[in-house]
């Protein structure tokens, strides 16, 4: 008969090696008292990855005292910056809105849609291997549009492009691309029911130590010639059959300082603009046009030619002062402001 276990069992236990212990070891109780209970699942955090991000919004506003009206973008991107959505419209200082539009982009596809018109205009692309490019345009309210092909020839500097309009109203417009320039081939309308065939392109080549380009269009012929170095450019240029020449002259003095001129010889009007940068986000600019007769200078804060996002403060300033040399009293003081706000980021 097997003994039943004793919790408390005896310190001194018989000693008699004779003897048969039938006493079965049994593990003590765990430590922990719940550990016989019923354990309540654990609902592990929700995984932050699942979850679509917050897109960061953007908001720039601009502001030209010339017009006294304020333009406004809103804009965010989407799916992880596979498409772009943005509002915009523009308000006086009366607080009067116009020109809402809404835009949806995308790499292949661009909708843009007018509120006050109710109109949509659409813009698409997509490629077809590496020599095919599809793209087409249209006014949905106009029922206008344009559509195209691209082809490369072996060498991507060599190109082939065939367009018309839709709905079509003649042949295609063809497009030749070289590394030198191109040409292109189209119908134009001549008279109210004739169309004739016209061709117009652009051609570059090295001449010497600078670049010479003949640009031919509506049977004018521009021949213009580029020298320049790391200090000094020279442009004249020539049109025929109106035989007008001009020239243009910069010079560099310092990689702060830059003087342009400019003379037309067919009618004696001359232009000068002198700039002078002050750091990276500071230029000053002065100049004058004997055509229309006006002196001006301007204060650029921000980079110029630069993107919004990488001047100081997402900010741009400009401020102008227009004097015209008939009525210096009549002196006009210009300002326009442009600033970001990263709103979600």
């Amino acid at each position: 008969m097997v003994e039943s276990y004793n919790p408390n069992p005896d310190p001194n236990p018989n000693p008699n090696p004779n003897s048969m212990d039938l006493t079965v070891s049994v593990p003590p109780p765990p430590q922990n008292p719940n550990f016989y209970s019923e354990q309540e699942p654990q609902i592990s955090p929700p995984n932050p990855s699942f979850f679509l991000p917050v897109p960061a919004i953007r908001l720039t506003s601009e502001f030209d005292s010339d017009s006294s009206i304020f333009s406004h973008k809103i804009s965010c991107k989407l799916f992880d910056s596979l498409a772009k959505f943005k509002l915009s419209f523009q308000n006086t200082h009366k607080g009067e809105v116009s020109n809402p539009q809404l835009g949806f982009i995308t790499k292949y596809l661009s909708v843009l849609y007018d509120l006050e018109t109710q109109n949509a205009f659409l813009k698409g692309a997509f490629d077809l291997g590496n020599k095919l490019q599809f793209k087409a345009a249209q006014d949905l309210k106009a029922q206008q549009g344009e559509m195209g092909v691209t082809a490369c020839l072996g060498d991507p500097s060599y190109k082939v492009e065939l367009s018309s309009a839709v709905p079509s109203i003649g042949l295609p417009k063809a497009t030749f691309t070289f590394p030198n320039g191109e040409v292109t081939l189209e119908e134009k309308p001549d008279e109210e029911v004739k169309r004739v065939l016209s061709i117009s392109g652009i051609l570059k080549g090295q001449v010497m130590n600078g670049i010479c380009t003949a640009q031919f269009r509506d049977n004018n012929l521009n021949v213009r010639y580029l020298y320049k170095d790391e200090q000094l450019s020279i442009i004249p240029s020539i049109s025929v059959p109106s035989n007008a020449l001009s020239f243009a002259f910069k010079r560099r003095f310092s990689p702060s300082d830059k003087l342009s001129y400019w003379y037309n010889f067919d009618s004696s009007f001359w232009s000068a603009v002198y700039k002078h940068k002050i750091g990276k986000d500071l230029k000053f600019k002065a100049g004058y046009d004997s055509e229309v007769r006006l002196g001006w200078a301007s204060l650029w804060v921000g980079d110029e030619d630069g993107k919004l996002n990488i001047a100081p403060n997402n900010m741009k300033v400009q401020l102008m002062l227009q004097v015209p040399q008939d009525d210096i009293s009549s002196s006009i003081f210009m300002f326009r402001i442009k600033k970001r706000w990263d709103l979600l980021s």
